[in-house]
């Protein structure tokens, strides 16, 4: 019965990954017919923002606190590859819970403590969503040229994490969120939300990534700080050791 269900999964994750390139292609026709070759430009210099800030974040913000847990970013990457690659095939964060659960434990992470963060931080730590969320607000308020205070731009991300709690699991819901949120503040134009049609799938598969990083170094931290300990120790190829003290 069990592998029944694994055939059926894969089954589903291999309609997906056929189908998703279709989808991609009928949004950039749309976007390219509704506003013309000239809107590819600001898209692809809004992607490669995109990806060099969540590129940074990774590296440095997230590389810096796995560091003070004992580890190190390039450690947890080599841990996760299988689900980033699960993750960038089928654009939803999903997917790779059981197998993210699995490795941590492996890598010295309490299973109690594994099983409490990793999917509270499905709906409460998405760092990739935020990230792109208030950068394609700039980016529509850019477009219409439109000034946001700091203030509007302050209430627009902090309206933008609640409504985006949740949202993780859902391939293309961080566009929803965006459509919605906009709609409701009435700071900017609806419309220009359509712009984005053309690179959400992208976008999705990077903030999907991020977002499966970012709880796999909070479920270290928080272990790391209760001194959780379970499996074997540190040893030279990365994984964690809670046993030894820590600055």
């Amino acid at each position: 019965m069990k592998s029944r269900w694994i055939q059926l999964i894969a089954s589903v994750v291999a309609m997906i990954m056929i189908v998703a390139p279709i989808g991609a292609f009928g949004a950039m026709a749309y976007t390219v017919g509704a506003f013309g070759l000239r809107a590819l430009a600001p898209l692809a210099q809004l992607m490669g923002a995109v990806y060099l800030t969540m590129a940074l974040f990774v590296f440095v913000i997230l590389g810096a606190i796995a560091r003070a847990a004992g580890t190190r970013i390039t450690h947890v990457l080599r841990l996760i590859s299988e689900e980033l690659l699960l993750v960038l095939g089928t654009s939803s964060s999903e997917v790779a819970l059981p197998g993210l659960m699995e490795k941590l434990e492996r890598f010295g992470c309490a299973p109690d403590v594994v099983r409490l963060v990793v999917p509270a931080g499905y709906s409460f730590n998405l760092d990739g969503t935020s990230i792109y969320l208030s950068m394609a607000v700039l980016f529509i308020a850019q477009i219409y040229g439109i000034h946001l205070t700091w203030v509007q731009q302050l209430e627009t991300l902090g309206l933008l994490m609640l409504t985006s709690k949740g949202a993780a699991g859902v391939t293309g819901s961080g566009f929803i969120v965006l459509a919605s949120t906009i709609a409701a503040t009435g700071i900017l134009p609806i419309a220009g939300v359509a712009l984005l049609l053309g690179v959400d799938r992208f976008m999705s598969e990077a903030r999907a990534i991020v977002n499966v990083i970012g709880n796999a170094v909070a479920t270290i931290v928080i272990a790391r700080s209760e001194s959780a300990r379970a499996g074997e120790i540190a040893d030279r190829t990365g994984r964690l050791d809670f046993a030894a003290p820590g600055p």
